[in-house]
């Protein structure tokens, strides 16, 4: 058995001491973070030897959620009030917590601890008895009305309302009790579950995936929840920035607890005012794609939503990567999502800041010049051995980083690395390489350098320097909190909240830059801009909207729960936006011709359309002419049951027209080629049939509608999780991600819209006009449908 099972066994059998259940005790052990704490918080507590199930409750809870700016008062905290049985409920232990955290690590007035979490505080059985009384009768009529079906959580909330520190076991026990005494004994139908279902009333009639003004407001309301919701509302505010930010372990035992100093704080507080300073620091190495739009929605957004500040910084820490056309490509997209930087800047504007803190770093013994390689600082890194320079003195340092700026040492010969924890368990205190020699040119800097520093010694250093009061950023990042404390406490500057949260992870697609660069320089698809890709350039050229990528972000909220998105949920917002925005138009992708016989060839006869049916009174016109044109789905030679399209001898109608009917069709090499009707108005009173077409006239009598070029797009792989593939995603790739359908026709509305406008083409989805289109060629590009797609069914395919 490893030392490492050794641990865990020994773990779990303390747990299994304090009352915590196999299962807990188990999963507790298995998580080393957590098992440090948990152990750590019972030997405070003075309870190795075990305590009883209640005991072991509140502190595994305290282990978890005590809050680590008041650190220092958890040994005291523990023995005090749960080794005594003084604090007996979690009720209790939150209110203690909340007070506790607003103490920090300044000395507590415990008797103001006490008052606030009800410690000494005694509820009698009459008291219980009393309250659960006085709530049965308030809800008597409900009672009887409902009996057991009604819900009994409302009732106990109620009882705790009134009796705040109350055992909540038997204030249950009295309740169902007095219920009973009440309702007598159950009955067979109190037995029965409830239908769940709410009774459907009538939907409001739809007009081709149209939203009703009725409907719409149904699905404003269901949304009203997320929408309206602040989902930066747990982040703390710049003033409590003096609280704990984290611990920094080293691997002899010591730990760093890094908060602002008071004087650190007032400085930053004199500087922004109080307000909330954040920044979104984009590597210009890239195109942005929808994850970038989390990390702005929660950037732009937190600053916006507390009238604050956001940069727009690029981290431009490594030349040979880096062009301008990236960085205008991100200063575009962020203008188009609709954000405004307070300032754009560069990690390259601080150069001689960084290099003076580097010179800082040397003289008081933190960094020093190494020269191994990049294999063998990773070998050394694996054995957990320093290098060899580690202790070389600091006046030889200082000479060979000014002969690294100075250019006389060949790139790679020399780097300057942190003086930090090469032993420790968290790689990222492996002595960072602070600056690396390129002889690079700059795209922002120009020729001015040639030691270029790393991101783990720029992005902490230059949050300070900008003052930023919270830096936000991905799980990935985590780890690197100890790194990134420990060198803005190592050269005392001020310490910006870090706060890590999930990333946007989409199925059906992937969102790595390798994985994204691969398909693009291979020619899997159409550039960056490819409609398929989840790029924020591929998804504003399919014609999303800012604003529904904006509400998926907000919907799924700022969590640290990883996962995926499902793609449906994505496409529900860019529905919800485009049905409110889009006005309608009649398109047909694969023409048939249909020749209204009765009607003479120079006929022409303007109806009007809706733009929004059934939400307003705009209009349109849409010419009837003696030949039109319908979907060759829509017609069939051989009538069957519960088809409605047309078919001979049946009559459907043709959209905000007339009734047509079949009178004959023509075929040629077994393909239906043209079909005859006669046309008639629907006169008032008549039932109209229930077939309903999609149609386009001619603009003039004889002349031909304009043809367009349709891009249908669907799922660019056929898995959900492209990422379970491994290393065959490839293989994967949906190869009817892409369909083009040349020949389709339109109203002439369409045919003069620029690129970017937006269509509900009526029963087809929606549609963008593309970039690609040009006086002589449309093209349209369907965002997506009006419908849900079965994306399960790709997977057989």
């Amino acid at each position: 058995m490893t030392s490492r099972e050794d641990q865990e066994k020994e773990a779990e059998r303390i747990f299994l001491s304090i009352g915590l259940a196999q299962k807990t005790a188990e999963t507790a052990a298995s998580k080393k973070k957590f098992r440090g704490e948990l152990l750590e918080i019972i030997r405070e507590a003075g309870l190795d030897g075990g305590c009883d199930r209640a005991q072991g409750a509140l502190l595994y809870t305290s282990a978890s959620t005590f809050p680590d700016n008041a650190r220092s008062h958890r040994p005291h905290f523990v023995q005090e009030y749960i080794s005594t049985g003084k604090l007996k409920s979690s009720d209790q232990l939150d209110a203690a917590f909340k007070l506790l955290s607003s103490y920090g690590e300044q000395p507590v007035d415990w008797s103001k601890l006490e008052e606030a979490a009800g410690i000494g505080v005694v509820v009698t059985p009459a008291q219980i008895t009393e309250a659960v009384a006085n709530v049965v009768k308030a809800n008597e009529a409900q009672l009887l009305a409902d009996r057991y079906h009604m819900n009994v959580g409302k009732l106990l909330a109620a009882v705790k309302a009134s009796l705040k520190w109350a055992d909540g076991a038997k204030v249950k026990q009295e309740l169902d009790g007095q219920i009973l005494q009440l309702l007598g004994p159950k009955t067979e139908q109190d037995l029965v579950k409830p239908d769940k279902k709410k009774a459907k009333e009538k939907k409001p009639a739809k007009e081709n995936g149209a939203v009703t003004a009725k409907n719409a407001e149904t699905k404003a309301e269901d949304t009203e929840a997320w929408r309206h919701a602040d989902p930066y509302a747990f982040f703390p505010s710049p003033a409590d920035n003096n609280k704990v930010h984290t611990t920094v372990s080293f691997s002899d035992g010591t730990q760093l607890r890094i908060a602002n100093s008071a004087e650190k704080l007032a400085e930053h507080l004199k500087v922004t005012g109080g307000k909330v300073v954040t920044r979104f620091p984009p590597e210009p190495n890239g195109y942005l794609h929808i994850g970038h739009a989390k990390a702005m929605f929660v950037d732009f957004g937190f600053a916006e939503r507390y009238s604050g500040d956001c940069y727009l910084r690029f981290d431009d820490t490594n030349p040979e990567a880096e062009k301008q056309e990236y960085i205008d490509h991100i200063q575009d997209i962020v203008a188009w999502l609709g954000y405004k930087p307070w300032k754009v800047t560069y990690s390259s504007d601080y150069f001689a800041e960084l290099h003076e803190f580097a010179v800082q770093l040397i003289k008081s013994g933190n960094a020093y010049v190494d020269h191994q390689t990049a294999d063998e600082i990773k070998a050394y890194r694996e054995e957990r051995r320093p290098s060899p320079w580690r202790d070389r003195p600091i006046e030889e340092s200082l000479q060979l980083f000014e002969d690294m700026r100075r250019g006389v040492i060949d790139e790679g010969k020399a780097t300057l690395r942190m003086r930090m924890d090469p032993k420790n368990d968290n790689y990222n205190m492996f002595d960072l390489i602070a600056y690396r020699i390129k002889f690079t040119p700059h795209p922002h800097a120009g020729d001015a350098w040639c030691i270029y520093p790393s991101y783990d010694y720029t992005h902490c250093l230059v949050d300070a320097l900008e003052n930023i009061t919270h830096s936000l950023c991905t799980l990935e990042f985590e780890s690197r909190r100890a790194s990134y404390f420990w060198l803005l406490h190592v050269l005392d500057t001020y310490k910006p909240v870090v706060w890590e949260y999930a990333r946007l992870n989409i199925t059906h697609n992937v969102l790595s830059k390798r994985k994204l660069n691969r398909l693009v320089t291979d020619g899997f698809v159409h550039g960056w801009d490819d409609p398929r890709l989840l790029t924020l350039a591929g998804l504003r050229r399919r014609g999303v909207t800012p604003q529904a990528i904006k509400n998926l972000c907000q919907e799924i909220g700022i969590t640290r729960s990883d996962g995926e998105i499902h793609l449906h949920k994505l496409d529900h917002h860019i529905r919800a936006d485009l049905d409110a925005t889009s006005p309608r138009a009649l398109a047909v992708l694969e023409p048939l011709r249909l020749v209204l016989t009765n009607l003479p060839t120079d006929h022409f006869q303007a109806f009007d359309a809706k733009v929004f049916p059934g939400r307003a009174e705009d209009t349109y016109p849409v010419s009837l002419t003696r030949v039109v044109y319908i979907a060759a789905e829509d017609f069939r030679d051989v009538d069957s049951k519960g088809y409605f399209a047309l078919a001979p001898q049946k009559a459907c109608m043709l959209k905000y027209a007339g009734i047509v009917t079949c009178t004959g069709f023509e075929k040629s090499g077994g393909k239906v080629t043209e079909v005859h009707a006669e046309f008639n108005p629907l006169k008032e009173g008549d039932k109209p049939p229930k077939g309903v077409l999609s149609w386009v006239g001619q603009p003039a009598a004889g002349q031909e509608p304009t043809m367009f070029e349709a891009r249908l797009y669907d799922v660019l792989f056929k898995t959900s999780s492209v990422a379970d593939t491994g290393d065959e995603w490839l293989d994967d790739l949906n190869p009817g991600s892409l369909t083009v359908k040349t020949g389709a026709v339109s109203t002439p509305r369409i045919t003069q819209a620029a690129p970017g406008t937006r269509f509900q083409l009526e029963r087809l989805g929606y549609f963008c006009v593309d970039p690609d289109t040009t006086p002589s060629k449309l093209v349209l590009n369907r965002t997506c449908t009006l419908k849900e797609t079965n994306l399960a069914a790709l997977k057989g395919k």
